[in-house]
């Protein structure tokens, strides 16, 4: 499951004094995180309900928030779980 049109290089920010050399070494590998692992999403009922009703309540089609949650991954190391346990509707500013 490599994409290579959606993969992007990352880059660190510009800095005065560099922790190592920046120089690229060895060959590109993709670091997509369902590349080598299985994903599964698990999501706490409560929390999905009180971002349902914050939408409903909104009057702008368009709003952000923040879902937070834990990832780990299994005992094996096949797979990983993002869990999403909390709900913060941000700030306007």
């Amino acid at each position: 499951r490599f994409v290579t049109e959606r993969m992007v290089p990352f880059s660190f920010p510009l800095s005065k004094c560099a922790l190592w050399d920046p120089v690229p070494m060895g060959d590109v590998i993709g670091a997509h995180i369902a590349y080598y692992r299985n994903p599964k999403l698990s999501m706490m009922e409560k929390t999905l309900r009180l971002a349902y009703r914050h939408a409903k309540q909104n009057e702008k089609k368009l709003f952000s928030c923040f879902l937070l949650g834990t990832l780990s991954v299994d005992e094996a190391g096949e797979g990983i779980t993002l869990t999403i346990d909390r709900f913060d509707p941000g700030r306007e500013v």
